[in-house]
């Protein structure tokens, strides 16, 4: 499969007809997405579901975990399968607006301003070690995030339409660090866990990679480009189309309000999240080969979605309570359609 080229667009005439890709092929391209990731990255399965659910769904990703669990390369990775124009901007303290944005520089031989983009013009931004920039830089990305542009000088200029931004974090240093304003770490559709791998896999890892040196590429382990942009639009309006029935749909606003009911938040989710866990709903039925969706959809992401978006009260701090138990339980605790 390395030599593969991208999935054909024509479509499979067992596949449920939509106003995008048929579902079948777009099963079928988020299989071989996580096959050529595969190539390269050891388990993490869940992390790239996530991934592509974001992809599907427009949304960005925030992953937290501690370092050398591969969070970096993933990234890399998974932009070279889908062969978009990849930036990455490790952030620091002195990092400034300007350095993720570009500015407008004057150019003597013209007697002009000229626009120098910055790394954020690309298609899919690697914001690696987001927290160890001050907000001002970090509230740099809102706009992007959001509307997919930026004003420069109260000029507007648009970003790719395939924008989508990963950011990683270190949960484990609290020194040097800036956490992220609640409304930055609402633009976030996922806020994903990576934990360390298993036994097995971390053998596999050293197994595989043990004898290399230096920090290989995606390029020099094989992984091929599998799609085009266009499969990528036509996957997207395929999403779409996948039912949400009202029941579904109800279920998710019920799950969502009773984040802001419970005792144990000080701060429950936002009607965005709902939205957004809705519209991730059915990217998952889609990469499922599925044209609706089902409780089960929103309840294997709802932890994702809801997780950076909530906040204890000061009596489930000093009890020693998660939010992830927390949102564990109304889930168990919001009544599913069936």
């Amino acid at each position: 499969m390395n030599d593969q080229a991208p999935l054909s667009e024509t479509p499979a005439a067992a596949a449920p007809a939509t106003d995008g890709l048929p579902l079948a092929e777009v099963a079928r391209l988020a299989d071989a997405i996580r096959h050529e990731i595969g190539k390269a990255v050891v388990g993490q399965a869940e992390t790239i579901d996530h991934l592509l659910i974001a992809l599907m769904a427009r949304g960005h990703v925030l992953l937290e975990g501690p370092p050398g669990t591969a969070k970096t390369f993933l990234a890399q990775c998974f932009a070279a399968t889908l062969g978009l124009d990849f930036g990455r901007i490790q952030f620091t303290p002195d990092l400034m607006p300007g350095d993720i944005l570009g500015s407008n520089l004057f150019n003597f031989q013209t007697s002009q301003f000229t626009l120098t983009r910055g790394p954020i013009f690309c298609d899919l931004l690697l914001a690696d070690e987001i927290n160890r920039t001050p907000p001002k830089t970090q509230a740099a990305l809102l706009e992007a995030m959001q509307e997919r542009r930026v004003t420069l000088d109260g000029e507007r200029h648009a970003l790719p339409a395939h924008f989508m931004v990963v950011a990683t974090q270190n949960p484990i240093e609290s020194q040097g660090v800036y956490p992220l304003p609640e409304a930055q770490l609402d633009r976030f559709l996922f806020k994903q866990l990576v934990d360390y791998p298993s036994l097995e896999e971390e053998r596999g890892i050293v197994a595989r990679f043990g004898a290399n040196k230096g920090a290989a590429s995606p390029a020099d382990l094989g992984i091929a480009v599998v799609t085009t942009p266009a499969q990528l639009d036509a996957a997207a309006e395929a999403v779409r189309g996948v039912t949400l029935a009202d029941e579904v749909a109800d279920y998710i606003v019920r799950l969502v309000r009773a984040t802001r009911e419970s005792a144990d938040l000080a701060s429950g989710a936002s009607p965005r999240a709902a939205v957004l866990l809705a519209g991730a709903a059915r990217a998952r039925a889609a990469l499922d080969g599925r044209a609706y969706v089902l409780p089960d959809d929103v309840k294997a992401l709802a932890a994702s979605v809801l997780r950076h978006r909530l906040l204890l009260s000061p009596a489930a701090e000093i009890e020693g309570k998660q939010v992830e138990a927390l949102v564990e339980d109304l889930v168990a605790q919001t009544e599913a359609p069936r």
